[in-house]
């Protein structure tokens, strides 16, 4: 009597997991070293997306929506809103990435939703809503402007972008920024508007101030200058309550004359570019002396 054919053994985990090749090849590499891998799950029905990293790509898209929605109200007029619901955006922008930090739930889709919204809600939305409220009136070179505003935006996050991967990030390593980030350099954009709003001079308004304005923001982006960051900024410990009262009272500014301090804000941080110039330059001067000291110092070692 013949034998039957032997069956093929199952292969390790397919009892458990049918369809996991099929399931990889649709989702693709992890997007982070935190999500689990489709050979370890047991129930396909549970491969998605956990809550913790739904949250922080949440509120990118609520800032996307805020800034996409501050062009809404420019077409209407309400220069106001529209600006504010910018602000907003950056407001919400910096919060996303630090509740993805808390929640450890970084991952390469969050990063890149993150750039394309920024790109639309801090490049896209001021440079219509500020064609909308004065490079209007000079059509042909007040669009220019305003395209060159976008593109630069644009091209400062793709550049972001390359280079999260890279090990040689001279700016970063030192606690420092590569340019003006895009959600301050919308909220400099506006400065024109602020003023305006708040003397009345029309001069603020005007296309060939606004534009030459628009175009000196969007080359400090695109610059390869090192600019002040959070991580830069080390307060001493005799004025951290000092700080603190006056981050507070800043808050109560901005309710109560909200277009004075947002000009204020600017004024301030464009005094601090130069400062940051100048102490990221006394740490280049400072790893040099410890490059050249570390190279000399195994030649002094050696035997004469």
């Amino acid at each position: 009597m013949s034998r039957p054919p032997a069956r093929k053994p199952a292969r390790k985990g397919a009892r458990n997991l049918p369809g996991a090749r099929f399931l990889a090849a649709r989702l693709g590499p992890k997007a982070a070293e935190d999500e689990d891998d489709l050979a370890t799950v047991r129930d396909p029905r549970a491969v998605g997306l956990p809550l913790r990293a739904m949250l922080p790509n949440a509120i990118t898209a609520a800032a996307l929506c805020s800034g996409l929605t501050g062009i809404r109200f420019a077409i209407d007029g309400q220069w106001a809103l529209a600006i504010g619901l910018v602000v907003l955006a950056g407001v919400l922008d910096g919060i996303d990435g630090r509740i993805a930090r808390l929640l450890n739930a970084q991952s390469r889709f969050g990063a890149e939703l993150d750039s394309l919204a920024d790109s639309l809600s801090f490049g896209v939305a001021p440079a219509l809503i500020l064609f909308l409220w004065s490079l209007h009136d000079w059509p042909r070179f007040g669009w220019f402007a305003a395209l060159a505003f976008a593109i630069c935006c644009a091209l400062r996050l793709a550049r972001f972008n390359a280079r999260i991967d890279t090990d040689d990030q001279p700016h970063k390593s030192a606690g420092f920024l590569t340019g003006v980030p895009a959600p301050a350099g919308a909220g400099l954009a506006f400065t024109p508007f602020y003023l305006w709003t708040e003397t009345g001079l029309e001069f603020f308004r005007h296309p060939v101030v606004t534009a030459a304005w628009l175009a000196l923001i969007a080359v400090l982006m695109i610059s390869n200058m090192a600019t002040l960051s959070w991580a830069s900024l080390r307060p001493r410990r005799s004025i951290r309550l000092g700080l603190i009262a006056f981050v507070g009272l800043a808050f109560a500014a901005l309710l109560l004359e909200p277009w004075w301090t947002l000009s204020a804000i600017s004024v301030v941080y464009l005094a601090l570019v130069p400062y940051g110039l100048v102490k990221y330059g006394r740490i280049k001067r400072r790893r040099r002396q410890e490059q050249a000291a570390s190279a000399a110092a195994p030649a002094s070692g050696d035997p004469a």
